[in-house]
């Protein structure tokens, strides 16, 4: 480990074995398509029985009405949150009749843009504003983007460690706001120097079906397998590359999360200035909204990347705002696939491994990122997601060619002191273990679940399509067949008529056209909700 981390872990151990570490809280967020029986897309809606996308707090829909996506509440202790995301697997296919839920990122069979359903949240003006955002998508950028799945994972440290390290730091007079976004913004900009590793280890979408790409133009970096697959030999994420969730508009943002004010400015600038090509697409004709707005942004949660400071924001604020008023209060890592050949897409080694990772971009030193390195970073992370498996590659640290074995290995070095303290009051070693499970892939690619997964559909000649089909319905008939933890079962029961009764209470509270709630919305996103204490 270098000497300043080396350092501060040495200084936190006393504070480990008084269980400082043990209260990290997190949360899941999992996507995953419902298809038929023949791996397409289901054009059904989103079964009533499962409760109201619009207010479950634990089921609801992404981009498409074919779209699940599930919460888990916050939690100290990963098998926490795994348990009750395999609970709600189990609750949700009691109602999905034949359909079952695609374990993989990139989608099932598609017939075209049409063939992805956009999500309905009813007609309250909230849920307009959700429908007509996605709507918004699709003209800027097609649906078939938005048909991919992943996970999303959020993590927050107690403010007892924000104290504990802001006076370890020497800096007591800094209001525990302000220090904490500081801080927090600074694990985000070494996040976003080391995705790449992440995006090695746990990527696992190597291939599509020749279905994503409707217009038959096949780029120079995939090549044929069989008659549906197109396969990518070194790629680890397809979903993260410019295949998969890409925005040319927003790479003049140039966030490089530097600072929260910067951060913010930015995104306000960009839900507030017009783009030609968005202009041309037209808002509203005669009530038929296409999008939200034509700006560079339509909202705050349009703008894509890897990691995102986040803040629970109250009725009346934007994110963006809830963030200036009262700072960061978790990250949400978003660069994660699923993992096909994992019954949830993740499981608690994963977890175990993000949580120190996490923890070594916080504890280690993080200067700001100039917009040289930042194009840099880019670029590490897009060679990884397209090569990422091939023996020749070399990224750039810091002007020096580094390869993928050599460098990921000198961060799991030096992430080994930080699992030890997550591990002070754990039984075994957990996250020592997670580490060391990690080391054999960086120097085995097929290890990988990329790899993995590329080397089934090679040995057994499969379709990408048939094969996880076929794991789709291995993991639906183990899923039917286990238990549900009772507690579990009774709160799921009680949310599906609570959030239909909240659906129907919303949409009858509305006083205002839709029109004039989407004036005064975006009014509102204008204006600065800066507090003393969070000014940064």
């Amino acid at each position: 480990m270098s000497e300043p981390l080396t350092s501060l872990v040495s200084r936190l151990e006393g504070s480990a074995r008084q269980g400082e570490f043990s209260r990290l809280r997190r949360g899941l967020e999992k996507e995953g398509l419902r298809v038929d029986q023949e791996g397409h897309i289901a054009q059904s809606l989103h079964p009533r029985s499962l409760g109201s996308k619009l207010t479950h707090p634990h089921v609801t829909t992404d981009y498409s009405e074919a779209l699940l996506e599930y919460i888990t509440p916050v939690t100290c202790r990963p098998v926490d949150a795994m348990a009750f995301l395999g609970d709600l697997h189990r609750f949700s296919y009691r109602y999905l009749g034949d359909e079952l839920i695609w374990p993989a990122s990139m989608p099932a069979r598609l017939d075209g843009n049409d063939s992805i359903p956009i999500a309905d949240y009813g007609v309250s003006n909230v849920g307009t504003m959700k429908r007509v955002y996605r709507q918004g998508l699709d003209v800027r950028y097609g649906r078939i983007m938005q048909s991919i799945a992943g996970v999303h994972y959020n993590v927050s440290l107690p403010d007892d460690l924000w104290t504990l390290l802001r006076d370890l730091e020497g800096v007591e007079d800094t209001p525990l706001n302000d220090y904490r976004s500081q801080r927090y913004f600074g694990l985000i900009r070494n996040f976003r120097r080391h995705s790449w590793l992440l995006l090695y280890l746990f990527g696992a979408s190597p291939a599509i079906d020749r279905s994503f790409l409707p217009d038959g133009n096949i780029p120079d970096k995939l090549e044929p397998h069989g008659e549906e697959t197109l396969v990518s030999r070194y790629a680890t994420s397809l979903r993260m590359s410019d295949l998969g969730y890409q925005n040319k508009v927003q790479e003049q943002l140039k966030i490089c999360f530097n600072s929260l004010s910067n951060y913010v400015n930015t995104l306000r600038h960009a839900i507030s200035t017009p783009w030609p090509a968005y202009e041309a697409l037209g808002v509203n004709a005669n009530g038929d909204w296409h999008q939200l707005n034509a700006n560079i942004l339509q909202i705050e949660n349009e703008y894509y990347s890897d990691i995102r400071p986040k803040r629970v924001a109250r009725h009346d604020e934007t994110p963006s705002q809830a963030l200036e008023a009262r700072g960061v209060e978790y990250i949400e890592v978003r660069c994660l696939d699923l993992n096909p050949l994992l019954t949830l897409g993740v499981d608690e080694p994963q977890i175990h491994f993000i949580d120190t990772f996490v923890m070594w971009c916080l504890f280690s030193e993080s200067p700001w990122i100039p917009d040289a390195e930042c194009d840099t970073l880019d670029d590490n992370r897009q060679l990884v997601v397209e090569r990422g498996r091939d023996p020749e590659l070399r990224l750039n640290h810091a002007g020096k060619p580094r390869s993928v074995a050599d460098w990921g290995g000198e961060i799991l070095d030096e992430m080994r002191g930080v699992a030890e303290l997550l591990d002070a009051l754990e039984e075994g070693t957990p996250h020592a273990d997670a580490v060391a499970a990690m080391a054999p892939r960086l120097d085995d690619p097929a290890l990988t679940p990329s790899g993995q997964l590329l080397a089934r559909l090679q040995e057994n000649g499969e379709e990408l399509s048939d094969a996880i089909l076929s794991i789709a319905r291995e993991q639906a008939e183990q899923l039917r067949h286990e238990p549900i933890d009772p507690g579990r079962e009774r709160l799921f029961e009680e949310l599906i008529e609570t959030s239909h009764q909240q659906q129907t209470q919303i949409e009858g509270a509305d006083r205002v056209a839709f029109a004039d709630f989407l004036s005064d919305y975006f009014e509102r996103a204008r204006e600065s909700r800066v507090t003393a204490g969070a000014s940064q």
